[in-house]
């Protein structure tokens, strides 16, 4: 392992712990507060929470059948890990390393939804376009792909993505 990967970033486990927690605890005071209720206008027309049990995946999709979601969302932590491992632990990796955790963090949000209620629980409504109804693990991950293909595209160099392939072949003549 190279100077530069030592010690990876360990500071990723608080952060994520703290995103999943958030994430949590904003669902707990939808459950507590607008669930059975008409919801609450936040900007009249434009943002509103309103309690939603999703029992499917993005947007609805797969209803019923929480055993794909939580298939897609261990195999992408699986390669959020992998993509995390791999990284430099460099300056100008940071903004990625913010991304994957949030990624990360949006996954498993959800994901103890779906293991501990059946359900995800969603209570944001951006009516202004007739959004579907979200929640905080949704922000985490939608924001962070932005960014990332942002960054994939403006800012950061294609050889700098060269740690995600095989050490071995870098090695050889």
């Amino acid at each position: 392992m190279s100077k530069e990967n030592r010690g990876h970033g360990w500071w990723g486990i608080p952060v994520l712990a703290l995103l999943v927690c958030l994430d949590q605890w904003t669902k707990a005071a939808a459950i507590t507060h607008l669930r059975g209720s008409a919801g609450i206008d936040l900007i009249s027309g434009v943002l509103r929470l309103e309690y939603l049990e999703n029992r499917g995946a993005a947007f609805g999709i797969f209803q019923n059948q929480q055993w794909i979601s939580l298939i897609l969302a261990a195999v992408f932590l699986v390669a959020a890990i992998f993509f995390w491992v791999r990284m430099p632990a460099s300056r100008r990796m940071l903004p990625m390393r913010l991304i994957t955790v949030a990624l990360a963090a949006g996954a498993i949000g959800n994901m103890v939804d779906r293991v501990i209620r059946h359900y995800v629980v969603d209570f944001i409504y951006f009516c202004l376009i007739d959004f579907p109804v979200f929640n905080v693990a949704d922000i985490y991950v939608t924001c962070s792909c932005v960014l990332a293909l942002i960054l994939v595209f403006f800012y950061y160099r294609d050889e700098e993505f060269d740690f995600l392939f095989d050490k071995k072949k870098e090695n050889t003549p």
